[in-house]
């Protein structure tokens, strides 16, 4: 399902970007396709995301479009891997994201719409249609959306930004291709 992208809603996104709809944000492999914050917006009202996700979904899209992520071979792959985005910091709670019970599943607005959103694009501009580029021989159901929130105060270890170097009230979102959850009993 997705949300049609009113002038409306695009310009509020936009405006959220600081501006300048035609501004390059980067380009998406394989089809390298060419992310305009327009075209960002646009990918963004159709998942329902709201332009307070921007900063997330820009910062995703930032790291899975650079050389070492490879977003090339993920989209291509008849691999089943999707891009997991896990946001840290106080982001996380100032977009409501989930990050404990059912983090994985349904009922979170930023969760679904942030990961929704980081798909459209990469399906859109990407051009990872599956059966065409996308030759995954299965796939699984993160390649809807797969995006969650670190539960950072519940956890034993410290949170993986700070792990990296970051100060703890810093946000950081941290992307790899994953596959879908096991769930061992």
């Amino acid at each position: 399902p997705v949300v049609v992208p009113t002038a409306e809603k695009i310009a509020a996104v936009v405006r959220a970007f600081g501006g300048d709809p035609q501004f390059v944000e980067c380009r998406v492999p394989p089809r390298m396709g060419v992310l305009t914050r327009e075209v960002l917006a646009i990918n963004m009202v159709m998942a329902g995301a709201k332009p307070e996700y921007g900063p997330v979904i820009r910062a995703a899209l930032a790291a899975m479009t650079e050389p070492q992520f490879n977003l090339n071979a993920l989209q291509a792959s008849t691999h089943m891997a999707a891009p997991l985005l896990i946001v840290n910091g106080p982001i996380r709670k100032r977009l409501g994201m989930n990050a404990g019970c059912n983090v994985f599943g349904s009922g979170n607005r930023a969760n679904a719409t942030i990961g929704r959103a980081i798909r459209l694009v990469m399906l859109t501009v990407g051009g990872g249609i599956p059966g065409e580029l996308d030759k995954a021989t299965l796939g699984h159901p993160g390649k809807y959306t797969f995006c969650i929130a670190e539960n950072e105060e519940e956890s034993p270890w410290a949170p993986y930004h700070v792990e990296r170097g970051f100060a703890p009230e810093e946000s950081t979102v941290f992307v790899i291709a994953a596959e879908s959850p096991h769930s061992v009993t």
